[in-house]
């Protein structure tokens, strides 16, 4: 029995080996939210995961939001909280407790949970050294803008900041606020954050971790695995967008951004599901959704998107 458990052990360090060679020194940027953020034994595992990534090698970025922080903080204050078209309704009285949430608690969080296992993460926000500048973003409801208060669209990255620690082979946690040229401080959404960064750093990939287990073909309440859609191109993402619930627009927006922006790979995973992120690195099948671009880009190894079939999709997802 010893010897069958090496042996299983030992065939899935060789599966992850043509991996750990196509993505060794690469960036992979990593949005962080959802049950994966507040479930103790998802967080523990999670800073593992970033870790492993870090010593096997790759270049992690961590994007993060904290939508149940930012929740029950607004609840404690008695501050009203409403979203519109997926996106947080932010006045600024809502927009000081974003702040300090985000870049005071969670960020601050997030850094000391990787840090347990190594000196490598370090935290920032959008503001720091002008890393997202942002514009105020109007909501689309029925074709109508929708004014939803201190809600950022990024229209400017400068990367150099991140760049920097990545090549000291530090860990980048940066929490999703933004400034614009006038210093107002905006709510940014932290899935598209993710992705204007990816397309930046130029990563070989972005994943976003939610809620649920991707994006689904014909969804149910009782719709499984054998429902999710393992691969689809940009293309045929965009012509799903509308018909998408719209907590997972924006997921499903960042990465068709992402790979319209260089991207190779975008991903969408269950992040309740343990060490899911190496499931989809490090495995030949992968897990998720896989968004590529419309002419996917040259492999740089075995490609793991041959396993995947191409589906139409009626998907769900909601998560901040």
């Amino acid at each position: 029995m010893r010897r069958a458990e090496a042996l299983s052990k030992a065939a899935t360090l060789i599966e992850a080996l043509p991996w750990l060679a196509t993505f060794h020194g690469t960036t992979v940027v990593i949005k962080y939210g959802g049950n994966a953020m507040t479930d103790e034994g998802l967080r523990e595992r999670f800073a593992e995961d970033v870790v492993f990534l870090r010593y096997a090698g790759l270049r992690p970025v961590i994007v993060h939001g904290g939508g149940p922080q930012i929740n029950a903080q607004l609840d404690r204050l008695g501050i009203e909280s409403t979203f519109t078209a997926g996106l947080r309704v932010t006045t600024p009285e809502a927009m000081q407790v974003v702040r300090m949430v985000l870049v005071g608690q969670v960020n601050r969080d997030v850094v000391g949970l990787i840090n347990r296992h190594g000196p490598f993460a370090i935290g920032m926000s959008g503001e720091d050294a002008h890393l997202l500048t942002a514009v105020r973003k109007h909501a689309v409801v029925d074709g109508v803008g929708v004014d939803i208060g201190q809600v950022g669209e990024i229209v400017a990255v400068e990367a150099g900041a991140v760049r920097a620690l990545l090549d000291d082979g530090r860990i980048p946690v940066i929490s999703s606020v933004a400034r614009s040229d006038d210093g107002t401080v905006y709510n940014v959404n932290a899935d598209t954050a993710a992705a204007a960064l990816a397309v930046a750093l130029r990563a070989s990939k972005l994943i976003v971790l939610t809620d649920v287990a991707g994006l689904y073909r014909d969804w149910r309440p009782d719709a499984g695995e054998d429902e999710i859609i393992e691969r689809l191109s940009a293309t045929e993402l965009e012509k799903l967008l509308p018909s998408l619930s719209s907590g997972m627009i924006p997921k499903m927006e960042a990465c068709l951004t992402a790979v319209r922006g260089g991207v190779p790979r975008a991903h969408v995973l269950d992040g309740r599901v343990p060490h899911s992120v190496l499931l989809e690195i490090f495995t030949d099948e992968g897990v998720g959704t896989m968004v590529l671009p419309d002419v996917p880009a040259t492999p740089h190894a075995p490609d793991q998107l041959t396993a995947r079939p191409t589906a139409a999709a009626q998907p769900k997802g909601n998560d901040q």
